[in-house]
C-alpha cells in the first residue's frame, strides 16, 4: 500500500469510525455484536430457504442468542464493572526464574482496585534501579514515568495505572533497546509481585499519553516509546479478548529463532552440547512478548574452532525486520529474559555491541541486522 493510498484510507468515515471506538473501549464489544448479527443473519437465510432447518436455522439461531446474552452480560459485567470485588492475586515469589518469567502473560482486563502501598513502593524502587545509567547498554538516558489515570488504550479493558517508556527524541537504537531490557526487567518483577503487566505500543494513543505526563515530557527532547499497564489482573474480559489470547498464545519452534550462523539458516540443536548448558534460556526467549507477537527476534550461537573443538564464544542477537521501534524493543525483551535466565543458572557473560571486524562480517547485510552480543565469560 502506497503512503498516498494508506493516509487517504486513515481518512476515510469508515477508518475514523473505526478508530473512534477503538478508542472509546467500545471496539472489542461491537466485534462481540456484529458477529451474533452475523449469526442471525444465517439464520435468518436458512429460515427463508427452508432448508437443511439444523444447519442454517437452529444453529445459527442458538449461537446468536448465545452470544446476544454474553454480550449485554458483558457490557454489565466489563464494561460498567458491574460485579463483585475480586481478591489481590497471591504472588508468585516461590517460582523459580524460568517458571517465574514463563507465568507472565500479557493482561488484557484489570480489576479497579488501585495498587496497594507496599506494591506501588516496591514497583517504583524497581524502576529506579533499572533505569540507572549503570544498568544500560547505550549511553543515553531512559526514564519510567508513572501515570495514575485511565489512558486511552487498546484493547486493554480497566487498566487506569501505567509506566510510560521515554527515550531521547533523536533516535538512538541502543536506548530504543535500553528500554526493552530495562521494563522487562520491571515487568519480571511486578510478576513475583503477583501484579498483571500489559505491553502497549501501537494501541496506545499518544495525545492522551502526553496530556497525562502533565510537565513530565518536553516533545523537542523526550519521545515515548511505549507504555506498560500494571494492576491487578481481572478474570471477567470480554469475550474477544479471550479468544484473541487464544490466538496470540502461539509461538515459533525453537529451531526457527536460534542458529548457527550470522545469516540466520541453519537451526542451532539447542539440546545438544554445548548450547544444552543453557537449558531454558532458549524457552523464555521463545515467548518472551513483542508487538502483535511478531517474534522479530533472531540469535546466532557463535563458535570458535580451538583444538579440534568447538568452543562457543558469544551469543548475537539480531532483529528480522527494519522496524525502528518495536523491533529493537522486542529484542531488548529478550536480552532481559536472556540474562535473568543465565543469572539463574549461574552462566556469567555480557553484552557487548561488536563490530564488523570483531564479529568477522562485512557489515553490509540488512536482515538479519547486528545488534548486540551477549559475550561468554
Amino acid at each position: 500500500m502506497t503512503l498516498e493510498k494508506q493516509q487517504s484510507f486513515e481518512d476515510s468515515p469508515l477508518w475514523k469510525l473505526k478508530v473512534r471506538l477503538q478508542f472509546s473501549g467500545w471496539l472489542q464489544y461491537i466485534i462481540h455484536a456484529i458477529f451474533a448479527l452475523i449469526m442471525f443473519a444465517i439464520a435468518g437465510i436458512g429460515w427463508l430457504i427452508g432448508y437443511w432447518p439444523i444447519l442454517l436455522f437452529w444453529v445459527p439461531l442458538a449461537i446468536a442468542t448465545f452470544l446476544s446474552i454474553t454480550f449485554f452480560g458483558t457490557i454489565i459485567i466489563v464494561k460498567y464493572g458491574i460485579h463483585p470485588t475480586e481478591r489481590i492475586p497471591a504472588d508468585k515469589k516461590l517460582l523459580d526464574t524460568f517458571d517465574l518469567m514463563r507465568a507472565r502473560h500479557s493482561c488484557r482486563s484489570f480489576q479497579s482496585r488501585n495498587l496497594t502501598a507496599e506494591h506501588q513502593t516496591e514497583l517504583m524502587e524497581a524502576v529506579k534501579l533499572y533505569s540507572q545509567h549503570n544498568q544500560l547498554l547505550g549511553q543515553q538516558p531512559i526514564r519510567f514515568e508513572y501515570i495514575a489515570a485511565p489512558l486511552t488504550v487498546w484493547p486493554i479493558v480497566g487498566a487506569h495505572e501505567f509506566l510510560v517508556a521515554i527515550a531521547p527524541r533523536e533516535y538512538n537504537r541502543l536506548s530504543v533497546i535500553d528500554v526493552g531490557r530495562s521494563l522487562q526487567k520491571i515487568v519480571i518483577n511486578a510478576t513475583r509481585m503477583g501484579l498483571a503487566t500489559c505491553w502497549i505500543g501501537p494501541g496506545a494513543d499518544q495525545k492522551s499519553i502526553v496530556e497525562h505526563l502533565d510537565g513530565k515530557f518536553e516533545p523537542k527532547k523526550d519521545h515515548v516509546i511505549c507504555v506498560c499497564a500494571i494492576g491487578y489482573e481481572s478474570m471477567f474480559k470480554p469475550l474477544m479478548i479471550r479468544l484473541q489470547k487464544l490466538i496470540l498464545n502461539r509461538r515459533l519452534p525453537l529451531s526457527e529463532l536460534f542458529f548457527t550462523d550470522p545469516d540466520c539458516k541453519i537451526a542451532l540443536e539447542t539440546d545438544s552440547s554445548p548450547f544444552d548448558k543453557y537449558g531454558r534460556c532458549y524457552e523464555v526467549c521463545q515467548w518472551s512478548p513483542s508487538s502483535f507477537n511478531g517474534q522479530t527476534t533472531r540469535c546466532a550461537a557463535i563458535s570458535d574452532k580451538i583444538e579440534n573443538h568447538d568452543k562457543l564464544i558469544r551469543f548475537d542477537f539480531f532483529p528480522a525486520t527494519t522496524s525502528r521501534y518495536y523491533a529493537a524493543v522486542a529484542l531488548g525483551i529478550w536480552c532481559a529474559n536472556w540474562e535473568t535466565g543465565c543469572a539463574a543458572l549461574n552462566k556469567h557473560g555480557h553484552f557487548a555491541v561488536l563490530s564488523p571486524e570483531e564479529r568477522a562480517s562485512d557489515g553490509t547485510s540488512d536482515l538479519p541486522r547486528y545488534d548486540v552480543s551477549w559475550i561468554i565469560d
